[in-house]
């Protein structure tokens, strides 16, 4: 059978036959993958081999030809095929068609493999660099925990046992051998039903409150806290323990069943901390939904109080009954006294709100506006009242004045107050029934 025949066969099942003769040109080609053919492969027929391809491969063409395999089972080559549209990786096996007539090379289009080559390593880039970063943050996270000096421990929240324990933590319980350990061995047994009843709570809520036991062995009373976690399908609990001695303990119970809301804030007036109060009134269930966020967002007019309340507070360090709202999640805003204290801490600095509800009646406001004031008493209505309002009831105390001098003057005559007022006769009517003053105190109506 002619060697271009053969190729034409061996086209059929591959992506391209090549017939090259003795001295490396490529005599005659069948082609069987119409991307080949779109790509411009018909311009190898007739040129040396080695020039179709990228100089990096010439040797390996050389290889080839000088060694064509006697049949189907021999090397395949990886080559680089230059065509008008760019390069295109292949590989190419070279079988001897006879002495004498030259090699048939037969080639597949190794494109869809690169590809999927390409896309495997950058899969494995990737997971390198998110291994390196686990590693980071574990490196971190050992340091942290290694340095922490409150007592922490981590338990596989189901079995109840100790997975990881921090230095504070092997100081506390007086053991190191912690890891591995049914925490409920730690306590007296007469404190461990409080400790598991706190354990299961912590799996149901996450606000259940602290909890009191004695530690085994050396009597001392701790009060533990705790959050629970998941990861990796698996729940974890993380224990902190505190000395229930301590005044901050105290003072945070104290502060928790105060009525009045109460805030801990940062410098910047971040909420760190509240007390179940103010989360009632801003209407947040746990203190998670309200940590990190700016006091801000709840307490004041927007752009007006929290400035004023920052610049006082950087100034004196204290506020004492400030006039202002609350925003509250839902519902209308409700009008408050605020009180606060920023002071310094070796952590930064730290802030402390209280807010009490303040009684706004407008009309018993209006009626003390009823009477002449003096400048210093009507400055005192700053804050309990905006400008706008402050000048509104001042005109309408000044008109209300003057219209009962007009009437006492003319002696109740409604005519004749009316001419001294400058006003028509309607237009004063108006007034005397804005302002309460269409009958007199003795029940008979101002003189017509």
């Amino acid at each position: 059978m002619p060697s271009h025949l053969v190729a034409s066969v061996i086209a059929a099942a591959s992506d391209v036959a090549l017939v090259v003769d003795e001295a490396g040109v490529i005599r005659d080609m069948a082609i069987g993958s119409p991307e080949l053919a779109e790509d411009g492969a018909a311009e190898w027929l007739g040129r040396r081999w080695e020039e179709t391809v990228l100089p990096d491969s010439r040797h390996k063409v050389a290889e080839l030809l000088a060694d064509p395999a006697p049949g189907p089972a021999g090397p395949w080559r990886q080559l680089n095929q230059k065509t008008a549209r760019g390069e295109i990786p292949m590989r190419f096996l070279a079988v001897s068609a006879g002495p004498g007539r030259g090699t048939i090379a037969v080639g597949r289009d190794d494109r869809a493999a690169a590809a999927l080559q390409q896309r495997l390593i950058q899969a494995q880039q990737a997971i390198e660099r998110e291994r390196l970063r686990a590693r980071q943050t574990e490196s971190r996270y050992r340091l942290l925990f290694g340095l922490s000096r409150e007592p922490v421990l981590v338990l596989d929240a189901s079995a109840r046992t100790i997975l990881e324990a921090n230095p504070a933590a092997e100081r506390l319980l007086g053991r190191s051998d912690l890891v591995g350990r049914q925490i409920a061995s730690l306590v007296e047994p007469g404190d461990r039903e409080t400790l598991l009843g706190f354990l299961g709570a912590l799996g149901a809520t996450d606000d259940a409150p602290p909890a009191r036991v004695r530690i085994a062995g050396s009597n001392a009373e701790v009060r533990i806290s705790g959050t629970l976690f998941r990861q990796g399908g698996t729940a974890y609990l993380l224990l902190r323990f505190g000395d229930v001695g301590s005044s901050e303990a105290d003072l945070e119970t104290v502060l928790e069943r105060v009525p009045d809301p109460f805030v801990v804030t940062d410098g910047a007036l971040r909420i760190v901390d509240a007390n179940g109060a103010f989360l009632e009134l801003v209407g947040h269930a746990r203190r998670e939904d309200v940590a990190g966020l700016p006091l801000a967002r709840f307490v004041g007019r927007p752009g007006i109080d929290a400035n004023v309340l920052a610049s006082q507070l950087a100034e004196h360090g204290a506020v004492r009954n400030l006039a202002t709202i609350v925003r509250p999640r839902f519902g209308e805003p409700v009008d408050v006294e605020i009180s606060a204290v920023l002071v310094d801490e070796h952590r930064g600095k730290v802030g402390g709100f209280t807010l009490r509800p303040r009684i706004t009646d407008r009309a018993r406001i209006t009626a003390e506006m009823a009477s002449p004031r003096s400048v210093e008493e009507l400055t005192e209505l700053v804050g309990r009242m905006t400008l706008k309002d402050i000048v509104r009831e001042s005109t309408d105390l000044i008109e209300r004045l003057c219209i009962e001098a007009a009437l006492k003057c003319a002696d109740n005559n409604r005519a004749s107050a009316a001419e001294i007022l400058g006003l028509s006769r309607q237009g004063l009517y108006l007034k005397l029934h804005r302002h309460g003053l269409a009958r007199d105190p003795d029940g008979e109506g101002p003189k017509s």
